[in-house]
This record gives structure tokens, C-alpha cells and sequence, in this order.
């Protein structure tokens, strides 16, 4: 409606660099700059380089079963695992998340859903160091469990 908002969804648009087609399946981590479009299957993580402007679209046909790390996350398809958005997450109608969801501004449209935590995440603070994403999944859960007691105001005993 006001041209504020119009601008700023445009200023996290990124063009499609790489295209995952809807009769592709991939099995194993998927690392990447730019733009990523996903119409087909990943079994694996999603991670982008620390280019913030790096961002992921995930159709209505897509589907990922890992974790995913990406600055800038449309999703209109389903994701198996937490995903960590340190700029945008946008979920569409038919958005499933099954997994953690940790965000910075995040914009969600009626029927998605998402069976799991919501965090949100002011600082950018877990999120942002992607270079760190290829932790053994203990040190990956320890961080997780620890930034979730961090935002909730919990210490550890």
C-alpha cells in the first residue's frame, strides 16, 4: 500500500543464480552464493556463504530434509529441520517446517506452519556466522540449545 514497504522488500531481492529443477534430488550438503531456487529435493544442509545478500526460495514442489542457513529465506515448500535466517524468513500459504525456526524479521502468510520452536533473533547473534555451520551436530545442538536459553533469559546451572 505505502511505497515504504514496497522498497523494502525489494531490497532483499536477489536473482536466481542456481536452479534445483523439480526432477532433481540431491543427496548431500548444498553450499552456495547468490540466489538458490529449489523446485526439486535436498537431503542434506543448505548453507549459504556469509554474503548477506545470498538468498533461498523453496517452491510449493520443493522439499529439504536438513538443516538450512541462509540470510534471506522464501519458503512455499516443506522443510525437515531448523532453519536459521539471519535477515528475512518469508513464509508462504504452503510452508511446512518441521524443526526450530530462528529469524530476524520474519513475514508469514495464513495456512504455513512450522512444528517447532520460534526464535527470534535480534542481534543476528547464532545465525550470522555461517562459516561455522559445518560443526559436528553435538557442538551444533549445544549452540542451539545454548541460544534458546540465552534469548529466554535462562542460565546454565
Amino acid at each position: 500500500m505505502f511505497g515504504s514497504s514496497k522498497k523494502a522488500s525489494n531490497a532483499t531481492t536477489v536473482g536466481v543464480d542456481t536452479l534445483i529443477g523439480r526432477q532433481t534430488e540431491i543427496l548431500g550438503d548444498v553450499r552456495f552464493t547468490g540466489g538458490l531456487h529449489v523446485d526439486g529435493r535436498i537431503k542434506g544442509k543448505v548453507i549459504a556463504s556469509a554474503d548477506k545478500a545470498s538468498a533461498l526460495s523453496v517452491s510449493e514442489h520443493g522439499a529439504i530434509e536438513g538443516d538450512v542457513r541462509v540470510p534471506n529465506v522464501v519458503l512455499n515448500g516443506a522443510v525437515v529441520g531448523d532453519v536459521h535466517a539471519s535477515q528475512k524468513l518469508t513464509l508462504a500459504a504452503k510452508a511446512r517446517v518441521t524443526g526450530n525456526v530462528y529469524y530476524r524479521v520474519i513475514e508469514m502468510e495464513g495456512g504455513a506452519q512450522v512444528n517447532g520452536q520460534m526464535v527470534h533473533d535480534v542481534a543476528g547473534s547464532g545465525t550470522e556466522n555461517f562459516a561455522g555451520a559445518g560443526k559436528a551436530a553435538g557442538d551444533a545442538s549445544k549452540d542451539e540449545l545454548s541460544e534458546a536459553r540465552r534469548v529466554k533469559g535462562v542460565v546454565n546451572g
